[in-house]
Protein backbone atom coordinates (compact mmCIF):
# COMPACT_ATOMS: atom_id res chain seq x y z
CA UNK A 1 0.00 0.00 0.00
CA UNK A 2 2.78 2.44 0.94
CA UNK A 3 4.69 1.92 -2.32
CA UNK A 4 1.48 2.21 -4.32
CA UNK A 5 0.57 5.60 -2.87
CA UNK A 6 3.98 7.04 -3.78
CA UNK A 7 3.78 5.66 -7.31
CA UNK A 8 0.35 7.24 -7.70
CA UNK A 9 1.72 10.47 -6.27
CA UNK A 10 4.54 10.44 -8.82
CA UNK A 11 2.05 9.93 -11.63
CA UNK A 12 -0.16 12.78 -10.38
CA UNK A 13 2.81 15.17 -10.09
CA UNK A 14 3.78 14.21 -13.63
CA UNK A 15 0.59 15.89 -14.87
CA UNK A 16 1.59 19.32 -13.57
CA UNK A 17 3.88 21.82 -15.29
CA UNK A 18 6.89 20.08 -16.90
CA UNK A 19 5.98 17.00 -14.89
CA UNK A 20 7.77 14.60 -12.59
CA UNK A 21 9.27 11.81 -14.72
CA UNK A 22 10.29 8.44 -13.34
CA UNK A 23 13.90 7.23 -13.23
CA UNK A 24 15.66 3.90 -13.54
CA UNK A 25 17.27 4.34 -10.13
CA UNK A 26 14.01 5.17 -8.35
CA UNK A 27 15.49 8.30 -6.75
CA UNK A 28 12.17 10.08 -7.25
CA UNK A 29 10.55 7.61 -4.84
CA UNK A 30 13.15 8.34 -2.18
CA UNK A 31 12.59 12.05 -2.74
CA UNK A 32 8.82 11.77 -2.38
CA UNK A 33 9.14 9.67 0.79
CA UNK A 34 11.43 12.32 2.24
CA UNK A 35 8.87 15.03 1.56
CA UNK A 36 5.53 13.26 2.18
CA UNK A 37 4.20 10.89 4.81
CA UNK A 38 1.74 8.28 3.51
CA UNK A 39 -1.19 10.29 4.86
CA UNK A 40 0.10 13.48 3.24
CA UNK A 41 0.62 11.66 -0.07
CA UNK A 42 -2.99 10.42 0.00
CA UNK A 43 -4.24 13.93 0.72
CA UNK A 44 -2.15 15.43 -2.10
CA UNK A 45 -3.68 12.89 -4.47
CA UNK A 46 -7.10 14.27 -3.56
CA UNK A 47 -6.07 17.86 -4.36
CA UNK A 48 -5.86 19.86 -7.59
CA UNK A 49 -4.37 23.32 -8.26
CA UNK A 50 -7.89 24.68 -7.84
CA UNK A 51 -7.90 26.40 -4.47
CA UNK A 52 -10.57 25.23 -2.05
CA UNK A 53 -11.41 25.46 1.67
CA UNK A 54 -10.90 22.53 4.09
CA UNK A 55 -14.67 22.04 4.38
CA UNK A 56 -14.91 21.39 0.66
CA UNK A 57 -12.00 18.94 0.73
CA UNK A 58 -13.48 17.08 3.70
CA UNK A 59 -16.91 16.82 2.07
CA UNK A 60 -15.46 15.69 -1.25
CA UNK A 61 -13.14 13.07 0.28
CA UNK A 62 -15.48 11.91 3.06
CA UNK A 63 -12.89 12.72 5.74
CA UNK A 64 -13.42 14.23 9.17
CA UNK A 65 -13.48 18.07 8.79
CA UNK A 66 -11.34 19.06 11.80
CA UNK A 67 -8.61 16.56 11.00
CA UNK A 68 -8.73 17.52 7.31
CA UNK A 69 -8.25 21.20 8.15
CA UNK A 70 -5.33 20.41 10.46
CA UNK A 71 -3.68 18.16 7.86
CA UNK A 72 -4.02 20.72 5.07
CA UNK A 73 -2.54 23.44 7.26
CA UNK A 74 0.34 21.18 8.32
CA UNK A 75 1.08 20.35 4.68
CA UNK A 76 1.02 24.02 3.71
CA UNK A 77 3.48 24.76 6.52
CA UNK A 78 5.76 22.03 5.16
CA UNK A 79 5.60 23.46 1.65
CA UNK A 80 3.53 20.56 0.28
CA UNK A 81 0.50 22.67 -0.68
CA UNK A 82 -0.07 26.29 -1.65
CA UNK A 83 -2.22 28.32 0.74
CA UNK A 84 -3.89 31.69 0.54
CA UNK A 85 -5.98 33.59 3.04
CA UNK A 86 -9.33 34.79 1.78
CA UNK A 87 -11.26 36.87 4.28
CA UNK A 88 -11.42 34.83 7.47
CA UNK A 89 -10.85 31.54 5.68
CA UNK A 90 -8.01 29.56 4.13
CA UNK A 91 -7.81 27.98 0.70
CA UNK A 92 -5.41 25.20 -0.33
CA UNK A 93 -4.25 23.76 -3.64
CA UNK A 94 -1.78 21.28 -5.10
CA UNK A 95 1.45 22.54 -6.70
CA UNK A 96 3.93 21.10 -9.23
CA UNK A 97 7.35 19.87 -8.21
CA UNK A 98 8.82 22.91 -10.03
CA UNK A 99 7.77 25.66 -9.56
CA UNK A 100 6.32 24.57 -6.21
CA UNK A 101 7.44 21.76 -3.93
CA UNK A 102 11.14 22.26 -4.61
CA UNK A 103 11.05 26.04 -4.10
CA UNK A 104 8.96 25.72 -0.94
CA UNK A 105 11.77 23.75 0.76
CA UNK A 106 13.99 26.82 0.96
CA UNK A 107 13.85 26.82 4.79
CA UNK A 108 14.24 23.07 5.18
CA UNK A 109 16.85 22.22 2.54
CA UNK A 110 19.53 20.08 4.21
CA UNK A 111 22.36 18.00 2.75
CA UNK A 112 20.26 14.85 2.36
CA UNK A 113 17.42 16.62 0.57
CA UNK A 114 19.88 18.56 -1.60
CA UNK A 115 21.55 15.31 -2.66
CA UNK A 116 18.22 13.66 -3.49
CA UNK A 117 17.15 16.68 -5.55
CA UNK A 118 20.46 16.84 -7.39
CA UNK A 119 20.40 13.14 -8.22
CA UNK A 120 16.87 13.53 -9.54
CA UNK A 121 17.69 16.65 -11.54
CA UNK A 122 20.68 14.99 -13.18
CA UNK A 123 18.95 11.70 -13.97
CA UNK A 124 15.63 12.93 -15.28
CA UNK A 125 14.32 16.38 -14.49
CA UNK A 126 16.79 18.65 -16.32
CA UNK A 127 16.30 16.63 -19.49
CA UNK A 128 12.52 17.03 -19.17
CA UNK A 129 12.79 20.78 -18.52
CA UNK A 130 14.74 21.53 -21.68
CA UNK A 131 12.25 19.93 -24.05
CA UNK A 132 9.11 21.93 -23.34
CA UNK A 133 7.81 25.48 -23.18
CA UNK A 134 9.89 27.32 -20.62
CA UNK A 135 8.49 27.85 -17.14
CA UNK A 136 10.53 31.04 -16.90
CA UNK A 137 11.57 33.51 -19.57
CA UNK A 138 14.64 35.75 -19.62
CA UNK A 139 14.00 39.45 -20.04
CA UNK A 140 16.61 42.10 -20.87
CA UNK A 141 18.56 44.08 -18.33
CA UNK A 142 16.90 47.49 -18.58
CA UNK A 143 20.09 49.40 -19.26
CA UNK A 144 20.79 47.18 -22.28
CA UNK A 145 17.74 48.35 -24.26
CA UNK A 146 18.15 51.35 -26.54
CA UNK A 147 15.96 54.33 -25.77
CA UNK A 148 13.17 54.67 -28.31
CA UNK A 149 12.34 50.97 -28.71
CA UNK A 150 8.83 50.10 -27.55
CA UNK A 151 9.13 47.76 -24.57
CA UNK A 152 6.06 45.90 -23.30
CA UNK A 153 5.59 46.09 -19.51
CA UNK A 154 6.03 42.31 -19.21
CA UNK A 155 9.46 42.67 -20.88
CA UNK A 156 10.56 45.25 -18.31
CA UNK A 157 11.62 43.95 -14.89
CA UNK A 158 11.38 47.37 -13.29
CA UNK A 159 7.88 47.88 -14.68
CA UNK A 160 6.84 44.47 -13.33
CA UNK A 161 8.01 45.44 -9.85
CA UNK A 162 6.41 48.89 -10.03
CA UNK A 163 3.10 47.24 -10.86
CA UNK A 164 3.03 45.10 -7.69
CA UNK A 165 1.56 46.13 -4.34
CA UNK A 166 2.88 43.24 -2.24
CA UNK A 167 6.44 42.06 -2.87
CA UNK A 168 8.55 39.49 -1.02
CA UNK A 169 12.17 38.57 -1.62
CA UNK A 170 13.57 35.15 -0.72
CA UNK A 171 16.83 33.25 -1.00
CA UNK A 172 17.31 31.50 -4.34
CA UNK A 173 16.38 27.85 -3.72
CA UNK A 174 18.79 26.66 -6.42
CA UNK A 175 21.74 28.44 -4.77
CA UNK A 176 20.63 27.20 -1.33
CA UNK A 177 20.57 23.64 -2.64
CA UNK A 178 24.02 24.00 -4.20
CA UNK A 179 25.33 25.48 -0.95
CA UNK A 180 24.26 22.35 0.89
CA UNK A 181 26.23 20.35 -1.68
CA UNK A 182 29.24 22.69 -1.21
CA UNK A 183 28.99 23.71 -4.87
CA UNK A 184 27.76 27.24 -4.29
CA UNK A 185 28.78 30.10 -6.55
CA UNK A 186 29.57 33.59 -5.27
CA UNK A 187 26.41 35.27 -6.59
CA UNK A 188 23.98 37.09 -4.24
CA UNK A 189 21.55 34.79 -2.47
CA UNK A 190 18.46 36.88 -1.62
CA UNK A 191 17.31 37.54 -5.20
CA UNK A 192 13.97 35.80 -5.85
CA UNK A 193 10.83 37.94 -5.90
CA UNK A 194 7.26 36.84 -5.22
CA UNK A 195 4.19 38.98 -5.79
CA UNK A 196 0.65 39.13 -4.44
CA UNK A 197 -0.71 35.90 -2.92
CA UNK A 198 2.60 34.14 -3.62
CA UNK A 199 4.41 36.84 -1.65
CA UNK A 200 1.93 36.45 1.23
CA UNK A 201 2.55 32.69 1.39
CA UNK A 202 6.32 33.23 1.51
CA UNK A 203 6.02 35.92 4.18
CA UNK A 204 3.62 33.90 6.33
CA UNK A 205 5.89 30.83 6.18
CA UNK A 206 9.00 32.95 6.90
CA UNK A 207 10.52 31.82 3.60
CA UNK A 208 11.00 35.43 2.52
CA UNK A 209 10.58 38.98 3.74
CA UNK A 210 8.39 41.79 2.56
CA UNK A 211 10.14 44.62 0.72
CA UNK A 212 9.04 47.93 -0.75
CA UNK A 213 9.15 48.62 -4.46
CA UNK A 214 12.19 50.82 -3.88
CA UNK A 215 14.12 48.07 -2.08
CA UNK A 216 13.12 45.55 -4.73
CA UNK A 217 14.50 47.84 -7.44
CA UNK A 218 17.77 48.20 -5.52
CA UNK A 219 18.04 44.40 -5.30
CA UNK A 220 17.35 44.19 -9.04
CA UNK A 221 20.22 46.61 -9.70
CA UNK A 222 22.57 44.47 -7.60
CA UNK A 223 21.50 41.41 -9.59
CA UNK A 224 22.48 43.20 -12.79
CA UNK A 225 25.86 44.11 -11.33
CA UNK A 226 26.40 40.48 -10.28
CA UNK A 227 25.58 39.19 -13.76
CA UNK A 228 22.32 37.40 -12.97
CA UNK A 229 19.68 36.65 -15.62
CA UNK A 230 16.30 38.10 -14.71
CA UNK A 231 13.57 35.50 -15.30
CA UNK A 232 9.92 36.12 -14.42
CA UNK A 233 7.42 33.30 -14.65
CA UNK A 234 6.36 32.82 -18.26
CA UNK A 235 3.22 34.96 -18.15
CA UNK A 236 2.37 38.59 -18.77
CA UNK A 237 1.30 38.98 -15.13
CA UNK A 238 3.87 36.84 -13.29
CA UNK A 239 3.49 35.75 -9.68
CA UNK A 240 7.25 35.62 -9.25
CA UNK A 241 10.56 36.68 -10.78
CA UNK A 242 13.95 35.06 -10.25
CA UNK A 243 17.48 36.28 -10.88
CA UNK A 244 19.51 33.32 -12.02
CA UNK A 245 23.03 32.10 -12.68
CA UNK A 246 24.06 29.35 -15.05
CA UNK A 247 25.93 27.51 -12.29
CA UNK A 248 23.02 26.83 -9.93
CA UNK A 249 19.69 27.65 -11.60
CA UNK A 250 17.99 24.46 -12.75
CA UNK A 251 16.20 26.25 -15.58
CA UNK A 252 19.44 27.70 -16.98
CA UNK A 253 21.30 24.44 -16.36
CA UNK A 254 18.69 22.66 -18.44
CA UNK A 255 18.92 25.28 -21.18
CA UNK A 256 22.71 25.04 -21.27
CA UNK A 257 22.40 21.33 -22.08
CA UNK A 258 20.13 22.10 -25.03
CA UNK A 259 21.89 22.27 -28.41
CA UNK A 260 19.68 25.20 -29.46
CA UNK A 261 18.31 26.98 -26.35
CA UNK A 262 16.53 29.63 -28.41
CA UNK A 263 14.09 26.95 -29.61
CA UNK A 264 12.62 26.52 -26.13
CA UNK A 265 13.14 30.04 -24.76
CA UNK A 266 10.64 32.86 -25.00
CA UNK A 267 12.99 35.77 -25.62
CA UNK A 268 12.46 38.68 -27.99
CA UNK A 269 15.99 40.08 -28.16
CA UNK A 270 19.45 39.03 -29.24
CA UNK A 271 22.96 40.43 -28.80
CA UNK A 272 24.94 41.84 -31.72
CA UNK A 273 28.64 42.77 -31.99
CA UNK A 274 30.15 45.74 -33.81
CA UNK A 275 33.44 44.17 -34.94
CA UNK A 276 35.10 47.54 -35.44
CA UNK A 277 34.45 48.53 -31.81
CA UNK A 278 35.36 45.25 -30.07
CA UNK A 279 38.66 45.49 -28.14
CA UNK A 280 38.80 41.79 -27.14
CA UNK A 281 38.58 42.52 -23.41
CA UNK A 282 36.58 39.27 -22.97
CA UNK A 283 34.41 40.73 -20.20
CA UNK A 284 31.34 39.51 -22.08
CA UNK A 285 32.58 35.90 -21.92
CA UNK A 286 32.36 35.96 -18.14
CA UNK A 287 29.00 37.73 -18.11
CA UNK A 288 27.25 35.32 -20.48
CA UNK A 289 25.45 32.57 -18.53
CA UNK A 290 24.68 30.53 -21.66
CA UNK A 291 28.18 30.17 -23.19
CA UNK A 292 26.84 32.02 -26.23
CA UNK A 293 29.93 34.22 -26.75
CA UNK A 294 33.40 33.23 -27.93
CA UNK A 295 36.41 35.03 -29.32
CA UNK A 296 37.06 34.56 -33.02
CA UNK A 297 40.42 34.22 -34.73
CA UNK A 298 40.36 37.95 -35.39
CA UNK A 299 40.04 38.70 -31.66
CA UNK A 300 36.45 39.86 -32.07
CA UNK A 301 33.61 38.56 -29.91
CA UNK A 302 31.20 36.26 -31.73
CA UNK A 303 27.58 35.58 -30.73
CA UNK A 304 26.08 32.12 -31.22
CA UNK A 305 22.48 33.09 -31.94
CA UNK A 306 21.34 29.54 -31.20
CA UNK A 307 22.43 30.07 -27.60
CA UNK A 308 21.85 33.79 -26.99
CA UNK A 309 18.72 34.28 -24.84
CA UNK A 310 18.73 38.07 -25.06
CA UNK A 311 19.31 38.87 -21.39
CA UNK A 312 21.58 41.85 -22.16
CA UNK A 313 24.16 41.11 -19.45
CA UNK A 314 26.97 41.30 -21.99
CA UNK A 315 25.83 44.73 -23.16
CA UNK A 316 25.83 46.57 -19.84
CA UNK A 317 29.52 45.91 -19.10
CA UNK A 318 30.96 46.29 -22.60
CA UNK A 319 33.49 49.11 -22.08
CA UNK A 320 33.87 49.83 -25.81
CA UNK A 321 30.10 49.71 -26.47
CA UNK A 322 30.70 47.08 -29.14
CA UNK A 323 27.74 45.01 -27.97
CA UNK A 324 24.10 45.98 -28.32
CA UNK A 325 20.76 44.28 -27.85
CA UNK A 326 18.46 44.09 -30.85
CA UNK A 327 14.73 43.25 -30.98
CA UNK A 328 13.80 40.23 -33.05
CA UNK A 329 11.69 40.71 -36.14
CA UNK A 330 7.93 40.78 -35.66
CA UNK A 331 7.45 37.28 -37.06
CA UNK A 332 10.11 35.85 -34.73
CA UNK A 333 8.75 37.36 -31.52
CA UNK A 334 7.10 35.07 -28.97
CA UNK A 335 5.00 36.91 -26.43
CA UNK A 336 4.28 35.11 -23.16
CA UNK A 337 0.80 33.80 -22.36
CA UNK A 338 -1.49 36.25 -20.59
CA UNK A 339 -1.87 34.12 -17.44
CA UNK A 340 0.23 31.49 -15.67
CA UNK A 341 -2.54 28.92 -16.10
CA UNK A 342 -2.25 29.38 -19.89
CA UNK A 343 1.44 28.49 -19.69
CA UNK A 344 0.68 25.36 -17.68
CA UNK A 345 -2.01 24.31 -20.15
CA UNK A 346 0.42 24.77 -23.05
CA UNK A 347 2.87 22.47 -21.28
CA UNK A 348 0.17 19.90 -20.65
CA UNK A 349 -0.82 19.95 -24.31
CA UNK A 350 2.80 19.62 -25.44
CA UNK A 351 3.30 16.60 -23.22
CA UNK A 352 0.00 14.99 -24.21
CA UNK A 353 -1.56 15.10 -20.76
CA UNK A 354 -5.02 16.39 -19.97
CA UNK A 355 -3.82 19.21 -17.75
CA UNK A 356 -3.83 19.91 -14.06
CA UNK A 357 -7.40 18.89 -13.34
CA UNK A 358 -9.24 15.72 -12.37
Amino acid sequence: MAENVYHRLREWLDVFSVGFPSTESGVEMRLLKRLFSEEEAEMFLAMTPRLEPPESVAERTGKEPVHTAALLESMAEKGLLFRIKKGEGLLYGAVPFVVGLFEYQVKDMDRELAELCEAYFQEAFLERCKDYTALMRPIPVNRSIEVGWPVAPYEDARAIIKGKDLIAVAPCICRVQQQRLEHACDKPLEVCFMFGSHARYYIDRDMGRQVTQEEALEILDRCDEAGLVTQPFNAQNPGGMCNCCGDCCNILRALKHHPNPVEVTISNYYAEVDPDACVACETCLDRCQMDAISMGDDDVAQIDLRRCIGCGLCVTTCTSEALSLKPKLEGERRDPPEKAVDTLMQMAQQRGVFGAGK
